[in-house]
């Protein structure tokens, strides 16, 4: 388990410098998903953290494809109607300026997910108690969604 979470995270510091060189600013998205008064989150395998569910877009997909396919991925929701857009943020890291897009889904299904790599777990925690190791701009957008702030632009 050590050694994969070694290598992946490798291959994903490797990812950042050529995204960095090939695609220094790109859309990104990330989505809540909210069953009732809980929040189901994704581990990856080369993070320390806690996340919502989210990545890149493929040629061709809308920010709210990109959400739903995510989410389908890492955790097998299936969302049900359109999520709605929490806000856009930009994230500079590690010579990368993403701007990701958040949205937000309160009706969907679970089917068993389809990634079988990038993601180690996932769990429901409930809106008041999250992990001490969600990542912090998670918890902020936490923050933001019990707020019921929409279509914020800020910085993630």
């Amino acid at each position: 388990m050590k050694l994969q979470r070694a290598v992946l995270g490798l291959a994903h510091l490797g990812y950042d410098a050529m995204r960095a060189t090939l695609a220094p600013v790109a859309p990104a998205v990330r989505i809540l998903l909210v069953d009732g008064d809980r929040v189901l989150l994704v581990y990856h395998s080369y993070l320390p953290c806690w996340y919502f569910p989210g990545g890149g877009l493929k040629t061709g997909e809308t920010l709210v494809e990109a959400a739903k396919r995510e989410a389908y991925e890492e955790t097998g929701a299936i969302v049900r109607g359109e999520p709605w857009l929490l806000g856009v943020y930009l994230m500079n890291h590690r010579k990368r300026s993403d701007h990701i897009a958040v949205f937000v889904a309160e009706e969907f299904d679970l089917a068993p997910a389809t990634d079988k790599w990038e993601i180690m777990g996932k769990a429901f925690f409930a809106l008041n108690k999250l992990p001490p190791d969600l990542a912090r701009a998670c918890r902020r957008r936490v923050a933001e969604y019990l707020r019921r702030e929409r279509v914020y632009f800020g910085v993630w």
